[in-house]
């Protein structure tokens, strides 16, 4: 059985329950029904799309919770970019539990995958301007492992990975606490080493900076503003621009000297890939 894992993340745990999901209490009635119990299948499972692969050793785990001595061959390294075409994994063994692990692989390569090529294309639009492409946490709630380790298979690097890891004073923190400086006072106070403010306005930034700030996310602000803000900034802390940021725009708004450029369709609005599996009965 292959040895992948994700910190943090259950894989067994959620194996398990999205073919239980699939199962439901009568099992796979189809497959017991039309096919032999003893017969056995090859498969191959390949790309229909160009794409940068993410998911194919978890695939590998659902066709193992159904069939531990099935023999699979992983032909690509995760995070690879393909072509339209390319065999990405074959299976030998039996055909009951290769149909019905079938579905809950495919989505899940075809989910992870397409989030990795669309990452793939942001990374590339900002090649050469030495902004670094961070993701946000607009997942899907229960796969954000999943979804995060797909945009690092397409170049991306991680942004929190939830509310524990670094304070982010937004908008409606400043409003309750009255200001930008007394809401990242309070953070400062109660020991909070990573501080990232939220600012949308230039004159926001010095405030935010004198008291305290570790990294500022500059709120949907044009490349001319994001401009004057690492200007002031002059390399204190990081910069993030966020908001609103397309394929078509993120590389005029790396270009502007941030140091980040954080994307939330990278994981909410990323289309699946189009990849398939064929059978044929030995």
């Amino acid at each position: 059985m292959t040895g992948f894992s994700l910190p943090e993340f259950d894989l067994d745990a959620f194996v398990g329950a999205t073919l239980a999901e699939d199962l439901g209490s009568g099992g796979d009635i189809t497959s017991m029904a039309v096919i032999p119990a003893d017969a056995v299948f090859t498969g191959v499972m390949d790309s229909r799309d160009a794409i940068s692969v993410a998911g194919l050793p978890i695939a590998e785990r659902f066709f193992r919770a159904l069939a531990p001595d099935m023999v699979i061959e992983i032909l690509v390294e995760e995070g690879t970019c393909v072509p339209a075409g390319t065999d990405l994994m074959r299976l030998s063994g039996n055909a009951r539990a290769m149909l019905t692990a079938e579905r809950s692989a495919l989505n899940t390569v075809q989910h992870l995958s397409g989030i990795a090529t669309m990452t793939r294309s942001y990374v590339d639009a900002i090649a050469g301007t030495g902004a670094t492409l961070l993701d946000t946490r607009k997942t899907i709630p229960g796969l954000r492992v999943l979804e995060k380790y797909a945009t690092r298979m397409g170049g991306a690097t991680n942004h929190r990975m939830g509310l524990w890891d670094a304070a982010m004073i937004k908008d409606n923190h400043v409003a309750v606490a009255g200001s930008v400086e007394e809401a990242v006072r309070r953070a400062v106070a109660a020991g909070i080493a990573d501080i990232i403010v939220e600012v949308d306005r230039i004159d926001q930034v010095e405030a935010a900076l004198a008291s305290g700030a570790t990294h500022l996310l500059l709120d949907n602000m044009t490349p001319d503003q994001l401009r004057e803000a690492v200007g002031i900034v002059a390399g204190r802390v990081p910069t993030e621009a966020s908001g609103g940021v397309r394929l078509d725009t993120i590389g005029a708004i790396a270009a502007t000297g941030v140091t980040f450029v954080s994307v939330g369709r990278l994981t909410q609005s990323a289309p699946a890939a189009d990849i398939g599996l064929d059978f044929a009965l030995v």
